[in-house]
């Protein structure tokens, strides 16, 4: 209770207090309120406080008046002589009342003795002196170009120091067609603008719009303020990227190594950032075996060769090409790559042999097709464009088919199995590509066999040379003949032919193996009675029909040595060869005694006689001439000499075993007269005797002669229809010592002769030059050398054959 009444009287006291100290300043103070403009010079008077407050100018410097501060630079300052009131420095409205809207100095005076306290207030008015500002002379707004219409973005108002309507009055915006510009007055807080979206944005028709705000101010003239305001439209990815161009088409040689660079596509997308960012893909519908091909670099676009492209396996590629952006949702672009591959000559032509006959009869006539032929290259234009040949040394020859690259290889000329049998064609395929390529093919051709050739004899005619007294039954000589067909057509059989002719009548002694042609004597043949004959051989072959041809052959009986010797002279006339000679006693040495004469049936060596003394009482008398048998003195007879003399004369032939005969002779010595009373008698009978024996050397003369015409006219004929080497087969070598004949060789020039013939007498002659009977054979050594045959008689009238 206390405590309450206690707070009362307190509270009494107080209002007490506040009521005298209101009475106090009333009576104090004099209130005086002056107003002047800001910015005004210094020194400018605001007014005559003393005379104001009525107060004598005497006492102002008495009583010290002044005023009373606590700011080191006051705006103020009062004369104390005169008691005005001047401004001290200029006064900017802004920096002493900021924003309120009456700007009031109260200024405290004071005068001393007695303390007096007067309050002046100076009222600042303000002047336009500042033009609106922005807190920002550029503003930069990104905007999104997805706002709609009517979006409003606040801006930071302008700030202009003045008050009152110098303050900022209204806001103008530039010319534009995007955006449009609302003011909000929001007081003490002044006008706020706020920029409002009225038309939609593209960034990528415009991706940024520079605005000017203008700010103004209520002066006259206004004052203003601009701020520059950038609006940066961001993106969106509303834009998908676009190709550079509307068709991409590229040429590519086939072939082209990897990693060679086909083309680079381009696509640009309108948007930015991620969203403009292209990446570069073959499209998911793409064939794998175009992606085994081919590879695009996502980054920049550019396809590249990855795998083999061949021409011939496809000539054009489509590729889809995908351009997709980065955006949050990426946009896709595809676009269609034609790329045409451009064919090289990388493929040699190929032959193929569609249709083919082995074997063509070799009677087919020019123009048989022997086979189909095609051909192809897998290039194309000139690269594919084939020309095709055959060698010209052959009998065939390619044709163009009506069908395109098919030819047809044909004959060309008539075909003969026996000079060629057998083909190798070589058909070369080039194209006309740069640089050209080709290829062969090889096709063997076998020429079939028709029955076209007859036999054809080794010889023609045969000659063969056959001993007598051959065995019978045994084969003597064969005849050969060839077929220059084949198979049956060469196989060939033989016989004899058996005309009933009399120049074949011969051939029934003969007989003929039908497969090898050995021929075989069925009797044996004598020299002495058949010294040559001729038949014919006909060969024949296994073809349908058959073919065949015959050969004359000639046999020629050979001699052998089986007739002895015989004495024609001297024969008794019991037959015996013994002879009876007388010859007078005085006649001289070298006088021909008688001559013995013989015959040997053979001929050659086994006909050819030697003479020799076996038995003489005296050899000192009478000599023997060997070849002829002409029996001679060898000195005179003396007194002592005895009057008869035997000789026993040994006549044998030069066989290989030799035959002989012998023959006496008996020698009587006479006195003259009685030589030649005995003369007359044996003259008449010598007469008689030398009649008998030149008839028989007439015939075997003619016989020797007839059988060497013969021979020489076959050994010619032989030489004129081939030229065989007769000498190997025919004559005995140079050195043989047989029965038939001895040969020399010599040259002459260039040509090689050779004498062939029995051994001759020692009166024997050789005529040089005569070629009567002369025979020219080739020389195997030279080629053209001759071999002369000729003949010669001796003097007891035996032809001799020699070269």
């Amino acid at each position: 209770m206390e405590q309450r009444r206690y707070e009362r009287r307190r509270a009494r006291g107080y209002l007490v207090v506040c009521v005298v100290a209101v009475l106090l300043w009333s009576v104090a103070s004099a209130q005086i309120r002056y107003s002047i403009s800001e910015e005004v010079n210094e020194g400018t008077v605001v007014g005559n406080i003393a005379k104001d407050l009525g107060l004598d100018k005497s006492t102002l410097t008495e009583r010290k008046y002044r005023i009373v501060s606590s700011n080191a630079d006051p705006l103020f300052h009062v004369n104390q002589n005169d008691g005005i009131l001047y401004v001290s420095r200029k006064i900017d409205r802004e920096e002493v009342c900021a924003q309120s809207s009456t700007c009031l100095i109260n200024l405290k005076t004071v005068l001393e003795n007695p303390l007096e306290v007067h309050y002046v207030g100076v009222e600042v008015l303000d002047i336009n002196d500042h033009s609106p500002g922005f807190p920002e002379k550029d503003k930069r707004l990104e905007i999104s170009e997805s706002v709609l219409p009517g979006a409003r973005f606040q801006l930071k108002p302008s700030q202009d120091p003045d008050s009152g309507h110098f303050s900022v009055q209204q806001y103008k915006l530039s010319q534009n067609d995007h955006f449009r510009l609302e003011v909000k007055n929001r007081g003490n807080d002044g006008k706020i603008p706020i920029l409002v979206v009225q038309k939609s944005l593209d960034r990528e028709t415009a991706g940024s719009h520079l605005l000017v705000l203008t700010a103004l101010d209520g002066g006259k003239p206004p004052k203003s303020g601009e701020m520059n305001i950038l609006v940066n439209v961001l993106d969106i990815n509303d834009n998908a990227p676009v190709f550079s161009q509307e068709v991409y088409s590229v040429m590519l040689d086939e072939n082209a190594p990897v990693g060679t660079r086909v083309i680079e596509v381009n696509a640009t997308d309108l948007d930015e950032g991620p969203n403009a960012d292209v990446v570069y893909s073959f499209s998911n519908s793409m064939n794998q075996k175009i992606l085994n091909l081919f590879d695009i670099n996502p980054l920049t676009g550019e396809v590249t060769v990855k795998g083999l492209v061949d021409y011939e396996e496809n000539n054009r590629y489509d590729i889809e090409i995908e351009a997709s952006d980065k955006g949050l949702a990426p946009l896709t672009t595809e676009k269609s790559v034609i790329i045409q591959i451009v064919d090289v000559n990388d493929n040699a032509p190929e032959i193929e042999v569609t249709s083919f006959s082995s074997s063509i009869p070799e009677d087919s006539r020019p123009g048989t097709t022997v086979a189909l032929i095609s051909v192809n290259d897998l290039d194309s234009g000139l690269n594919g464009k084939i020309i095709c040949s055959i060698s010209e040394d052959v009998p065939f020859t390619l044709s163009p088919s009506l069908q395109d690259k098919m030819y047809s290889l044909v004959t060309k000329s008539p075909l003969d199995r026996e000079k060629q049998s057998h083909y190798k064609l070589t058909i070369t395929a080039k194209d006309a590509g740069q640089p050209p390529l080709s290829s062969e093919k090889t096709i063997s051709v076998v020429v079939s066999d028709v029955n076209d050739n007859s036999p054809e004899f080794s010889l023609n005619p045969y000659t063969f040379y056959v001993t007598e007294a051959n065995e019978p039954g045994t084969s003597v000589f064969s005849v050969k003949a060839f077929d220059r067909d084949e198979n049956d057509n060469a196989l060939i059989s033989y016989h004899i032919l058996r005309d009933g002719r009399e120049e074949n009548k011969l051939a029934s002694f003969l007989n003929i193996n039908s497969e090898t042609g050995d021929i075989l004597a069925l009797k044996s043949f004598d020299f002495e009675v058949l010294k040559t004959f001729q038949f014919q051989v006909v060969a024949t072959d296994s073809g349908a029909p058959s073919l065949s041809s015959n050969v004359t052959v000639n046999v020629f009986i050979l001699d052998q040595n089986d007739n002895a010797p015989v004495i024609l002279y001297p024969v008794s006339s019991n037959g015996s060869a013994e002879g009876v000679e007388e010859i007078p006693r005085n006649v001289n040495a070298g006088h021909l005694v008688t001559k013995v004469r013989a015959y040997d049936a053979d001929i050659g060596y086994n006909g050819w006689l030697l003479f020799s003394l076996q038995e003489v009482t005296d050899h000192s008398l009478f000599g023997l001439d060997r070849y002829t048998g002409q029996i001679r003195t060898l000195r005179s007879f003396t007194e002592t000499d005895e009057a008869e003399h035997k000789l026993l004369i040994l006549v044998k032939d030069n066989g290989n075993v030799s035959l002989s005969a012998t023959a006496t002779v008996i020698v009587k010595l006479v006195e003259p007269k009685e030589a030649f009373a005995a003369s007359d008698v044996k003259s008449a009978t010598k007469v008689d005797e030398e009649d008998n024996v030149t008839f028989y050397l007439m015939i075997t003369l003619g016989s020797v002669s007839l059988l060497f015409i013969i021979s020489i006219i076959v050994l010619i004929a032989m030489q004129c229809s081939k030229s065989t080497d007769y000498t190997s087969k025919y004559l005995q070598e140079t050195n043989y010592d047989g029965t038939l004949c001895h040969s020399i060789q010599y040259r002459s020039g260039d040509k090689r002769y050779m004498l062939v013939g029995p051994r001759m007498s020692i009166g024997s002659t050789i005529v040089p030059g005569s070629h009567a009977n002369t025979l020219v054979l080739p020389d195997r050594r030279r080629g053209s050398g001759e071999i002369l045959f000729a003949t010669t008689t001796d003097d007891v009238g035996k032809e001799e054959i020699f070269a």
